[in-house]
């Protein structure tokens, strides 16, 4: 992380705080050995993974609230990873992956900053074949359709690892493509619902446009 300007910060939920370093804004870029270049992700792209967005946050209130039991949790395109910072805190057993060759750092650093356990993170892209996460009873994501090919990407990989009796729920800040997910996830068996986040002004600067798609099989 050379070179890089970060900031720490301390989210409240209930009575769980989460201590989090992030990039200091959208404007870090630090891709020395070329290696983002070559799996695709543009200098403008580059630190989008860094910094906190409204849906990552409505995301982990979300889970906040939710009764994890026993379920295997797995949260795609986690980025700063909140929500599995959270969970973990929860003593969930909870899966992170990302893309981005900088999230597995950050993710570390976090996990430590929290005094918790070591939290489970598989470098992953969606079209992938050969990735070695297994099943879960529940999938979490936020903000992940940014192109319209990413419907079929996000709905195929999530198909790929839901186990027969499934419950999946992305935060979409209102991209125009949540119906295209939702034809998509109910091609596989699952049925779906969308509503909005509740009292998001408690914790968002900016009223949250988006949805929260829930997914079930």
């Amino acid at each position: 992380m050379t070179n890089l300007r970060l900031c720490y910060q301390t989210l409240e939920f209930g009575d769980i705080d989460i201590h989090l370093c992030t990039l200091r804004d959208k404007q870090q870029f630090y891709d020395q050995e070329g290696i983002a270049k070559n799996l695709g992700i543009s200098s403008a792209s580059w630190p989008f993974f860094g910094v906190l967005w409204p849906s990552g946050l409505v995301l982990a209130h979300l889970m906040h609230d939710y009764d994890t039991g026993a379920k295997r949790i797995l949260e795609i395109g986690c980025g700063m990873a909140i929500s599995s910072l959270l969970l973990n805190k929860k003593s969930a057993d909870i899966t992170a992956t990302d893309y981005h060759p900088e999230v597995e750092k950050f993710l570390r650093r976090n996990t430590l900053l929290n005094e918790g356990k070591v939290i489970a993170f598989e470098r992953v892209a969606w079209g992938e074949k050969n990735d070695s996460l297994g099943l879960f009873d529940l999938i979490i994501g936020s903000d992940l359709l940014y192109e319209d090919d990413h419907v079929k990407l996000v709905a195929d990989f999530i198909e790929k690892h839901s186990k027969p009796v499934c419950e999946v729920m992305v935060v979409d800040p209102g991209r125009g493509r949540k119906n295209k997910l939702s034809s998509r996830m109910m091609e596989f068996g699952f049925s779906c619902s969308h509503h909005k986040p509740h009292r998001t002004d408690d914790y968002l600067e900016k009223k949250f446009d988006g949805h929260i798609l829930k997914f079930k099989r």
